[in-house]
Protein backbone atom coordinates (compact mmCIF):
# COMPACT_ATOMS: atom_id res chain seq x y z
CA UNK A 1 0.00 0.00 0.00
CA UNK A 2 1.44 3.65 -1.24
CA UNK A 3 0.28 6.26 1.64
CA UNK A 4 0.44 9.83 0.31
CA UNK A 5 0.59 12.07 3.03
CA UNK A 6 0.11 16.08 3.29
CA UNK A 7 -1.13 18.48 6.37
CA UNK A 8 -1.21 22.59 6.80
CA UNK A 9 -1.68 22.65 2.93
CA UNK A 10 -4.24 25.57 4.04
CA UNK A 11 -6.11 25.68 0.42
CA UNK A 12 -2.38 26.60 -1.19
CA UNK A 13 -2.84 23.83 -3.85
CA UNK A 14 -2.67 25.47 -7.05
CA UNK A 15 0.90 24.18 -7.83
CA UNK A 16 1.65 21.55 -5.46
CA UNK A 17 1.99 17.98 -7.27
CA UNK A 18 0.46 15.32 -5.39
CA UNK A 19 1.96 12.07 -6.90
CA UNK A 20 -0.29 8.86 -7.47
CA UNK A 21 -1.02 6.03 -4.85
CA UNK A 22 -3.14 4.33 -2.70
CA UNK A 23 -4.62 6.08 0.31
CA UNK A 24 -4.48 9.96 0.90
CA UNK A 25 -3.91 11.24 3.96
CA UNK A 26 -4.39 14.81 5.15
CA UNK A 27 -3.24 15.08 8.32
CA UNK A 28 -5.24 18.65 8.99
CA UNK A 29 -5.41 22.11 8.91
CA UNK A 30 -6.97 22.01 5.03
CA UNK A 31 -8.14 26.13 5.45
CA UNK A 32 -7.40 29.06 6.76
CA UNK A 33 -10.29 30.45 8.71
CA UNK A 34 -12.25 26.84 8.35
CA UNK A 35 -15.49 27.98 7.21
CA UNK A 36 -18.06 25.89 4.80
CA UNK A 37 -16.79 28.26 1.80
CA UNK A 38 -13.35 27.02 2.53
CA UNK A 39 -14.21 23.24 4.11
CA UNK A 40 -15.86 23.09 0.85
CA UNK A 41 -12.75 24.36 -1.47
CA UNK A 42 -10.52 22.04 0.58
CA UNK A 43 -13.04 18.95 -0.29
CA UNK A 44 -13.35 19.72 -3.80
CA UNK A 45 -9.46 19.12 -4.31
CA UNK A 46 -9.20 16.39 -2.29
CA UNK A 47 -12.10 14.67 -4.57
CA UNK A 48 -9.89 15.58 -7.43
CA UNK A 49 -7.70 13.43 -6.67
CA UNK A 50 -6.94 9.86 -8.03
CA UNK A 51 -6.31 7.91 -4.95
CA UNK A 52 -8.75 5.21 -3.93
CA UNK A 53 -8.91 6.03 -0.61
CA UNK A 54 -8.87 9.47 1.46
CA UNK A 55 -8.50 10.16 5.11
CA UNK A 56 -9.02 13.38 6.54
CA UNK A 57 -8.40 14.72 9.90
CA UNK A 58 -9.24 17.89 11.04
CA UNK A 59 -6.08 20.83 12.65
CA UNK A 60 -6.34 24.02 14.36
CA UNK A 61 -7.51 26.58 11.16
CA UNK A 62 -10.11 23.45 10.35
CA UNK A 63 -13.50 25.46 12.79
CA UNK A 64 -16.68 24.40 11.10
CA UNK A 65 -15.46 20.41 12.37
CA UNK A 66 -15.01 22.19 15.65
CA UNK A 67 -18.25 24.64 15.84
CA UNK A 68 -20.62 22.86 13.21
CA UNK A 69 -19.27 19.18 13.25
CA UNK A 70 -22.63 18.05 11.33
CA UNK A 71 -22.21 20.24 8.57
CA UNK A 72 -18.48 20.06 8.50
CA UNK A 73 -18.70 16.06 8.51
CA UNK A 74 -21.49 16.69 5.49
CA UNK A 75 -19.03 17.71 3.05
CA UNK A 76 -16.15 15.45 3.60
CA UNK A 77 -18.66 12.79 3.55
CA UNK A 78 -16.97 11.18 0.59
CA UNK A 79 -13.61 10.12 2.51
CA UNK A 80 -12.88 9.02 5.29
CA UNK A 81 -13.24 11.54 7.97
CA UNK A 82 -11.41 10.59 11.86
CA UNK A 83 -11.72 11.80 14.90
CA UNK A 84 -11.08 10.16 17.54
CA UNK A 85 -11.93 7.32 15.74
CA UNK A 86 -10.26 4.52 13.11
CA UNK A 87 -10.95 3.14 9.79
CA UNK A 88 -9.05 -0.48 8.37
CA UNK A 89 -8.43 -0.42 4.99
CA UNK A 90 -6.96 -3.45 3.08
CA UNK A 91 -6.14 -5.34 6.53
CA UNK A 92 -4.43 -2.00 8.27
CA UNK A 93 -5.88 0.08 11.06
CA UNK A 94 -5.62 3.81 11.12
CA UNK A 95 -6.46 5.66 13.59
CA UNK A 96 -6.85 9.58 13.76
CA UNK A 97 -7.31 12.38 16.32
CA UNK A 98 -7.33 16.37 15.37
CA UNK A 99 -5.94 17.53 19.41
CA UNK A 100 -2.87 19.37 20.20
CA UNK A 101 -1.65 21.60 23.42
CA UNK A 102 -3.23 24.95 23.79
CA UNK A 103 -2.07 27.57 21.59
CA UNK A 104 -3.78 31.04 20.90
CA UNK A 105 -7.71 30.63 20.32
CA UNK A 106 -7.16 27.76 17.91
CA UNK A 107 -9.50 24.90 17.49
CA UNK A 108 -9.02 21.41 18.88
CA UNK A 109 -7.01 23.18 21.45
CA UNK A 110 -6.95 21.32 24.93
CA UNK A 111 -4.62 22.27 28.02
CA UNK A 112 -1.62 20.07 28.28
CA UNK A 113 -2.06 17.74 30.92
CA UNK A 114 -5.12 15.57 32.04
CA UNK A 115 -7.29 17.40 29.61
CA UNK A 116 -4.54 15.82 26.52
CA UNK A 117 -3.76 12.35 28.36
CA UNK A 118 -7.52 11.85 28.45
CA UNK A 119 -7.91 11.97 24.76
CA UNK A 120 -4.60 10.07 23.76
CA UNK A 121 -5.56 7.23 25.89
CA UNK A 122 -8.65 6.39 23.38
CA UNK A 123 -5.71 5.64 20.98
CA UNK A 124 -6.21 2.02 20.60
CA UNK A 125 -3.54 -0.76 20.70
CA UNK A 126 -2.68 -2.75 17.51
CA UNK A 127 -3.00 0.09 15.22
CA UNK A 128 -0.85 0.66 12.33
CA UNK A 129 -0.97 3.89 11.04
CA UNK A 130 -2.06 6.93 13.77
CA UNK A 131 -2.83 10.48 12.26
CA UNK A 132 -2.86 13.40 14.39
CA UNK A 133 -2.56 17.12 13.34
CA UNK A 134 -0.26 18.21 16.32
CA UNK A 135 3.22 16.27 16.79
CA UNK A 136 4.73 14.33 19.92
CA UNK A 137 6.83 16.32 21.74
CA UNK A 138 10.58 16.04 21.08
CA UNK A 139 9.91 14.86 17.33
CA UNK A 140 9.26 17.04 14.57
CA UNK A 141 8.11 19.52 16.94
CA UNK A 142 10.77 22.38 16.63
CA UNK A 143 8.97 25.82 15.54
CA UNK A 144 11.61 28.35 16.10
CA UNK A 145 10.28 29.41 19.91
CA UNK A 146 12.65 28.20 22.77
CA UNK A 147 9.82 25.65 23.71
CA UNK A 148 9.34 22.59 21.97
CA UNK A 149 5.79 22.81 20.35
CA UNK A 150 5.21 18.42 20.92
CA UNK A 151 2.62 16.63 23.41
CA UNK A 152 4.75 15.17 26.00
CA UNK A 153 1.78 13.09 26.90
CA UNK A 154 1.23 11.71 23.26
CA UNK A 155 4.73 10.54 22.73
CA UNK A 156 4.02 8.69 26.01
CA UNK A 157 1.16 7.04 24.23
CA UNK A 158 2.53 6.58 21.15
CA UNK A 159 5.56 4.38 23.04
CA UNK A 160 2.52 2.41 24.69
CA UNK A 161 0.55 1.52 21.59
CA UNK A 162 3.37 1.49 19.24
CA UNK A 163 1.89 1.72 15.99
CA UNK A 164 3.74 1.38 12.97
CA UNK A 165 3.81 5.04 11.42
CA UNK A 166 2.75 8.23 13.04
CA UNK A 167 1.86 11.18 10.96
CA UNK A 168 1.29 14.56 11.87
CA UNK A 169 1.90 18.41 10.82
CA UNK A 170 0.40 21.70 12.46
CA UNK A 171 4.56 22.73 13.08
CA UNK A 172 6.12 23.99 9.67
CA UNK A 173 9.21 24.83 10.14
CA UNK A 174 9.82 20.84 11.40
CA UNK A 175 9.29 18.23 8.66
CA UNK A 176 10.54 15.45 8.25
CA UNK A 177 11.04 11.85 8.98
CA UNK A 178 12.25 9.93 11.75
CA UNK A 179 12.31 6.56 13.75
CA UNK A 180 12.41 5.59 17.23
CA UNK A 181 12.12 2.47 17.98
CA UNK A 182 9.64 0.33 16.27
CA UNK A 183 7.71 3.60 14.56
CA UNK A 184 8.40 5.94 12.14
CA UNK A 185 7.51 8.92 12.89
CA UNK A 186 6.71 11.71 10.03
CA UNK A 187 5.74 15.68 10.44
CA UNK A 188 3.94 15.46 6.84
CA UNK A 189 3.39 19.42 6.65
CA UNK A 190 3.27 21.09 2.97
CA UNK A 191 4.32 24.50 5.07
CA UNK A 192 1.11 26.03 2.39
CA UNK A 193 2.54 23.67 0.00
CA UNK A 194 6.31 24.49 -0.22
CA UNK A 195 7.24 21.03 0.48
CA UNK A 196 6.34 17.77 -1.23
CA UNK A 197 4.12 15.58 -0.26
CA UNK A 198 5.47 12.47 2.03
CA UNK A 199 4.87 8.59 0.95
CA UNK A 200 5.21 5.43 2.04
CA UNK A 201 4.84 1.83 1.24
CA UNK A 202 3.34 -0.22 4.43
CA UNK A 203 1.67 -3.35 4.33
CA UNK A 204 -0.02 -6.04 6.77
CA UNK A 205 3.19 -8.02 6.48
CA UNK A 206 6.20 -5.71 6.73
CA UNK A 207 7.85 -4.67 9.86
CA UNK A 208 8.69 -1.53 8.96
CA UNK A 209 7.44 1.69 6.59
CA UNK A 210 9.65 2.64 3.52
CA UNK A 211 9.60 5.94 2.83
CA UNK A 212 9.48 6.66 -0.84
CA UNK A 213 11.71 10.07 -2.17
CA UNK A 214 9.39 12.04 -3.80
CA UNK A 215 10.94 15.74 -4.57
CA UNK A 216 7.03 17.33 -6.08
CA UNK A 217 8.16 17.46 -9.70
CA UNK A 218 5.36 16.39 -12.13
CA UNK A 219 8.14 13.90 -13.90
CA UNK A 220 9.60 12.22 -10.83
CA UNK A 221 9.27 8.45 -11.22
CA UNK A 222 8.49 5.90 -8.32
Amino acid sequence: MRIVAVADTHLFVDDIVIPDGDVFIHAGDMCRRGDLEEIEQAAAWIASLPHRHKIVIAGNHDWLFAEDPKAARAVVSQFHYLEDSEIELEGLRFYGSPWQPEFNDWAFNLPRGEPLAAVWRKIPRGIDVLITHGPPDGIGDRSGMDARAGCADLRARVAEVAPRLHLFGHIHQDGGVWTHGSTVFANVTTWECERAPTVFEIDAQSVTPIEVPFHGRRDDDF
